[in-house]
């Protein structure tokens, strides 16, 4: 019996090196970038797993016979994103262009052209995007380290693919386009509905922003704003000191994220410093640097007696604030983009501690501070709870999708028995 990477295929199925069943196996070209010319260069970033996103796709400055270029691509043509850590590995497909201007991978794609006498075009797609083709990719085609990893074309040419009659291969290819068509419309329907929660949550947000209070300078009410201490020693088992980093915490929660929690052992020049930066219960820690500038964290007692590092700003309310109800209206829309107005450093953004001193909000009475939080408190758990729903039918989905190629693919699954898609639940 044929077997591939470990599966038993079907009889009369074989198997083939992917550049014996290819007429192009190659890197594209490495463009000159212009605003506007005559070939489309089609690089990683725009072969997304939704598909090629034409958006982010520049132009190259050639003259000449396109088709001629290293990279030149043909509908049906495969991609392959080819270096670095994050994309390496991500398969796409050449349709063709969206206003008929030719197009050309860069030379940070692979492309893949299929030779038509002995593999399908999408069986092909299907076969690099399933899961054993994809654990393969790291397992045996990556060479170099850290961000300077890449797809070695050599061995990727030695890779084995699956070949079932061409007829079969259509008609795998058939079933899937219509199986990953149906639930990809599935998907988008959940993600159109989290969309409307984090703008039900962003409205709930807004309540904090008191219309009929007068604006006040936010340093006046608080006790403490100050980030973490530079210059600590380096990260050691828990037995060292809690560290609160911009990586706990969350875009859309003010709960932390403790996935990730560190724990230093400060120097002794640091421990006056350190003991400044030590979270208390009900303390606000908002992120100042990275992409995380603007996130808010409340502090519960799972992370009382942190330090927070010095790219986190602490914030300490005083006795005529609350905690939570803070936390609420610093993440709420007004003050997001207040704060994300005043952000500098170029690429990277950064917030400073005057950035949240000299905000300008609105201060109610405390009492209606606590009354405001209660309520957001259910509202946001309540809107949570439905996006976490949301959130786990997606990867649902997106597990299917994935077990259906990979059935199909490897003649698992035969597509000829299958019910169709209507008569049956997912």
């Amino acid at each position: 019996m044929t077997s591939i990477l470990g599966l038993p295929l079907p009889t009369g199925w074989s198997s083939s090196p992917l550049k014996y069943v290819t007429t192009v196996l190659n890197r594209g070209t490495a463009p000159v970038y212009v605003d506007d010319g005559p070939v489309r260069a089609v690089s990683q970033g725009a072969n997304q797993p939704s598909g090629l996103d034409w958006s982010r796709t520049r132009f190259h400055a050639f003259s000449g016979d396109p088709r001629k270029l290293k990279g030149y691509l043909q509908p049906g043509d495969v991609i392959i994103n080819s270096t670095g850590t994050g994309t390496l590995g991500r398969v796409g497909q050449f349709t063709g262009s969206p206003d008929g201007t030719p197009c050309v991978a860069d030379g940070h794609v692979t492309v893949a052209r299929a030779d038509l006498r002995e593999l399908h075009p999408r069986f092909s797609y299907y076969w690099l995007l399933s899961r054993p083709f994809q654990e393969y990719v790291f397992a045996a085609l990556v060479v170099g380290a850290t961000n300077q990893i890449e797809l070695n074309r050599e061995r990727l040419g030695e890779a084995p693919v699956p070949l079932p009659p061409l007829e079969e291969q259509r008609r795998i290819a058939d079933f899937l386009d219509a199986e990953t068509a149906r639930i990809d419309r599935l998907s988008a329907v959940m993600r159109s509905q989290d969309e409307l929660l984090s703008n039900r949550r962003s409205a709930v947000l807004a309540t904090t922003w008191q219309s009929g209070c007068p604006l006040v300078r936010l340093g006046y009410f608080l006790s403490l704003v100050t980030s973490g201490p530079r210059g600590w020693g380096e990260y050691v088992g828990d037995e060292g000191r809690m560290f609160f980093r911009s990586a706990n915490l969350r875009r859309d929660s003010i709960e932390p994220n403790l996935g990730s929690v560190a724990h230093v052992a400060p120097p002794d020049s640091a421990l006056v410093e350190s003991f400044r930066s030590s979270v208390r219960l009900g303390d606000v820690l908002v992120g100042i640097t990275g992409a995380n500038a603007g996130w808010v964290c409340l502090a519960g007692e799972d992370i009382e007696g942190a330090n927070v590092s010095q790219h986190v700003c602490l914030i300490r309310p005083s006795r005529y604030v609350s905690g939570t109800w803070l936390a609420y209206l610093l993440s709420s829309p007004a003050v997001q983009d207040s704060l994300l107005g005043s952000q500098y450093g170029g690429t990277k953004t950064q917030l400073s501690l005057p950035d949240l001193r000299n905000l300008n909000v609105p201060m109610p009475e405390l009492s209606e501070q606590e009354a405001v939080a209660d309520e957001i408190r259910l509202h946001i758990g309540a809107i949570e709870s439905e996006r976490g729903a949301r959130g786990r039918q997606l990867t649902l989905l997106t597990e299917r999708r994935q077990a259906l190629i990979t059935a199909a693919v490897t003649g698992q699954l035969d597509v000829t028995t299958a019910r169709p898609a209507h008569d049956r639940d997912l």
